[in-house]
């Protein structure tokens, strides 16, 4: 569902890898804010996109065309925005070799590939508002992991949100959302989350020596290698599929993904971190808007309750 300084549309940020500081005034600029509901409503279409693309497309096959689209789309990117970028931060947007390099490639894949297989075989079984939401709580997993793994002090506020977004999920587990509950749906988009998580505390070690377009693009192709061995099934797919489905996937990589991880890298630029993260957590909510009017996924009021208890424990875990 995956910016350009953080994986996916919830909300975890890798800010403290040392992002600009915001210009005087920006929070007020129109632009801005219009890159950020733009922003929004790409990541929110995409968990409707693979609800609808996934009828005629199998996870793996779905997520190499996809992210041909989107490697395609940040290859052009790359190469008019090369010179203007090198100028502009010259040592950041050096490419990466080495050991470096190497870990660039485990985040594509990790996010590009394996997250994207997660996110579309769950939603062959769950709807998007459902996965949206399970997937929201990815940033708890991220706060957890960082007292765990990087030493970050564990505060109460932490600890409660995490019990308030746990009793969402069960909530949510329990009842599905549109009434119809599938354990391994619920897994997998847990899954999906899990893999988000680690996209985020790996790559927010690696901006402090890698550009986000840099890292983004070059991620995405590491994703893109990863997932060639199902071309043979996406090749197949691509000839029984109705083109409207084929669309919707190619929608998946120029739109949500690349789109969105350029509108995205300039609200963060212009932002503070306080007001991107309340951003992202309207992904969710979107998410259910627009399931319920173009899939007619009515949510369960019970898997309402859940998901709202899911964004108030994000929300309290993550505040600053």
């Amino acid at each position: 569902m995956t910016s350009l300084e953080m994986t996916a549309p919830t909300g975890a940020h890798v800010e403290r890898a040392t992002p600009p500081a915001p210009p005087a005034g920006a929070g007020r600029s129109w632009p801005v804010i219009a890159a950020a509901g733009t922003t929004v409503l790409l990541w929110a279409s995409a968990f409707v996109g693979i609800r609808f693309a996934g009828h005629d497309y199998s996870p793996c096959a779905m997520a190499l065309g996809r992210m041909l689209a989107a490697s395609v789309a940040l290859s052009g990117f790359v190469a008019l925005t090369a010179r203007r970028r090198r100028s502009a931060a010259p040592a950041r947007t050096r490419r990466p070799r080495g050991a470096t390099l190497g870990l660039v490639a485990v985040w594509g894949v990790a996010w590009f590939g394996g997250y994207n297989v997660a996110l579309n075989g769950a939603e062959r079984l769950v709807d998007a508002g459902t996965a949206a939401l399970l997937v929201a709580v990815a940033p708890i997993l991220v706060a957890v992991a960082a007292t765990l793994v990087l030493g970050e002090r564990l505060t109460g506020r932490l600890g409660v949100g995490v019990a308030v977004a746990f009793v969402g999920v069960a909530l949510i587990a329990a009842t599905g959302f549109t009434g119809h509950v599938d354990q391994l749906g619920v897994a997998l988009s847990v899954l999906a989350a899990v893999l988000y998580a680690f996209g985020v505390l790996l790559q927010k070690r690696l901006l402090a020596r890698v550009d986000a377009v840099t890292m983004t693009w070059l991620g995405a192709l590491a994703g893109t290698i990863a997932l060639l061995p199902f071309a043979p099934a996406l090749l197949g797919e691509l000839a029984a599929a109705p083109t409207s489905a084929t669309l919707g996937m190619l929608y998946l990589g120029v739109f949500p993904t690349a789109i969105g991880f350029l509108t995205w890298g300039y609200v963060l630029s212009r932002w503070t971190a306080g007001r991107t993260t309340a951003a992202t957590y309207l992904v969710p909510p979107v998410t259910v808007a627009l399931s319920w009017m173009l899939l007619s996924e009515v949510p369960a009021l019970l898997a309402l309750l859940g998901g709202a208890l899911c964004l108030a424990g994000v929300v309290l875990a993550t505040r600053r």
